[in-house]
């Protein structure tokens, strides 16, 4: 049998991701989970700063408007092999649902690799919007059957308990 002909599950998808969970797993050993976030996040926030001038300029708009956010964020995560879906949208918040995390099987346990959807949703939100907050409440990273996404659109109040990652960009 040559090397071609062997039932081995491996393609480029496959291996990427793996690739992805092996650093996670490596800077989160290493440094630790917050650490490793913070990682994650930095590449991340630049993903969703390409990725929303890619969506504003197919869409041929300066900014989007929340129900385009909430369309391009559904629409970018079935593009990369997710199940998102908006539970809730309104003036004050974004809420998603996910059944399919894009990385598969392989988020499971890395929880760090959420941060890849955190930023890349506040940066989309908050280039648009001016402000995002985003709440991971339920992840598959961290054994959920389910992810859900809480995107705030306004800060909290002085008497509200903020939780979550803040995005900040420009007021439209």
């Amino acid at each position: 049998m040559e090397p071609s002909e062997a039932a081995i599950a491996l393609d480029r998808d496959v291996f990427m991701r793996s690739l992805i969970r092996e650093l996670a797993r490596v800077l989160e050993d290493v440094i630790g989970l917050e650490e490793a976030a913070g990682y994650v996040s930095l590449v991340s926030q630049t993903l969703g700063g390409d990725i929303n001038e890619q969506y504003t300029k197919a869409l041929s708009v300066d900014r989007l408007d929340r129900g385009q956010i909430a369309a391009v964020m559904v629409d970018l995560k079935r593009r990369l092999g997710g199940d998102f879906f908006v539970i809730e949208e309104n003036d004050r918040r974004i809420v998603l649902g996910n059944r399919v995390c894009p990385f598969g099987e392989k988020v499971v346990g890395r929880p760090s690799m959420c941060m890849m959807t955190s930023n890349i949703f506040g940066t989309i939100a908050a280039e648009n919007l001016g402000y995002a907050r985003v709440e991971l409440d339920k992840t598959i990273a961290r054994w959920d059957v389910g992810c859900r996404v809480v995107v705030h659109l306004r800060p909290p109040s002085e008497t509200q308990q903020s939780t979550g990652r803040e995005y900040y960009g420009e007021l439209p």
